[in-house]
């Protein structure tokens, strides 16, 4: 059978379209995102250049003549009108990214989709932004979605959140890191066929061993000085810590490989602000790093061996590295030399964990090869 078609939205450095690749069984024909830096690090791994806006006529139009069978978003997270279900999607989405990609379905019927969001999606303005969207896939664009039930009655759909959320743990990366997903196949082009499929639920697990046991796998100890937090950081952190402890708030930063934790895990990785950075800390002593003086750091180096994990360490995390782009026993993946790692930091934070999606992947594909089989 030919190889189904992707297109790739929203799509960052291609975590999403390089889980599908996986497969072996998809090749991508139109890529889309309108960071710069980004689509400076996808082009060095696909070798295209995806610099598209969705929000454009001109894409619209190239979205139109491109002939694809499965479009993949990881959208972003936005309010909608309150007005939902009465006046119709492009009422209560416009100007959202999701209005697009609504557009597009509505337009190109793809054979179907995979969607990925931030858990906070689920409960977004009440609840309101979800229901919105799956009265728009559901309703109006007549897709089946994945974990989402019917009523018999025809007139609504009830969901529970954990049918929708899978997590990053279970499927071999040692990473918090749950995320909503959603697969839609095409009502109207397969009808009853769809009822018939296995896949009514994501799939719970790696189906293969884990890729990493836990953190003390991805860890590299006796990084660079440059990683190691300044003593001034540190006391600051403590600090900020203590004064939420006493607010009976759990905030604050996290050593994840602290002494005594027999599996360590990582706390999701998060593209902005300091978060992601600070609830991953890593303890890694090594002899004359404490009271180094760094340049660019304010104070020297603190004296517990704590450093941020690397870009790297971020990389595994996510499945980039050591896992997706290993072909024949040699790891190509990489990032531009001239991409800084504050960049990098933001493009793997902003990312999918690859494994999560290659699972997924393994079952929408599976289902289609059947849907079209019949």
């Amino acid at each position: 059978m030919e190889k189904f078609k992707t297109v790739d939205l929203c799509a960052g450095i291609g975590g999403i379209r390089r889980g599908f690749e996986l497969t072996g069984k998809t090749e991508n024909v139109l890529s889309a995102e309108n960071d710069k830096y980004a689509c400076k690090t996808y082009e060095h791994l696909y070798n295209e250049n995806p610099m598209h806006d969705i929000t454009t006529d001109e894409f619209k139009e190239l979205m139109n003549e491109t002939d694809y069978d499965i479009l993949l978003a990881g959208f972003p997270c936005q309010a909608f009108s309150a007005v939902g279900k009465r006046e119709g999607f492009k009422d209560a989405t416009r100007g959202t990214i999701f209005f697009y990609l609504a557009e597009m379905i509505e337009e190109t019927r793809p054979k179907a989709f995979l969607l990925e969001n931030v858990e906070g999606l689920l409960t977004h303005d009440k609840g309101n932004t979800f229901e919105v969207i799956l009265d728009t896939l559901i309703n109006q664009l007549d897709y089946r979605i994945v974990g989402v039930q019917e009523n018999l009655m025809g007139d609504g759909f009830y969901f529970e959140r954990s049918d929708l959320l899978r997590n990053a743990k279970d499927f071999g990366v040692p990473q918090n890191r749950p995320r909503v997903y959603l697969v839609g196949f095409d009502n109207q082009r397969y009808g009853e066929k769809i009822k018939k499929l296995k896949f009514r639920q994501l799939p719970k697990k790696r189906s293969r061993k884990p890729i990493y046991n836990d953190l003390n796998d991805v860890l590299v100890m006796g990084e660079d000085k440059s990683f190691y937090l300044a003593q001034g950081y540190v006391d600051t952190l403590k600090e900020h810590k203590s004064k939420q402890g006493a607010k009976g708030n759990g905030f604050g930063y996290v050593v994840v490989n602290a002494e005594g934790i027999k599996h360590p895990i990582s706390n999701a990785l998060l593209a902005t602000g300091g978060s992601g950075k600070e609830r991953n800390l890593v303890y890694d002593p090594q002899e004359g790093i404490a009271g180094l003086v760094v340049k660019n750091k304010k104070t020297p180096l603190n004296d517990e061996g704590i450093r941020m994990m690397t870009p790297d360490e971020w990389a595994k995390l996510q499945g980039f590295l050591g896992y997706a782009f290993v072909e024949n026993g040699e790891e190509t993946f990489s990032f531009p030399d001239d991409v800084s790692n504050t960049q990098r930091y933001k493009q793997l934070g902003n990312s999918v964990a690859i494994p999560v999606i290659e699972e997924i992947a393994i079952k929408l594909v599976d289902s289609l090869e059947k849907l079209e089989s019949e």
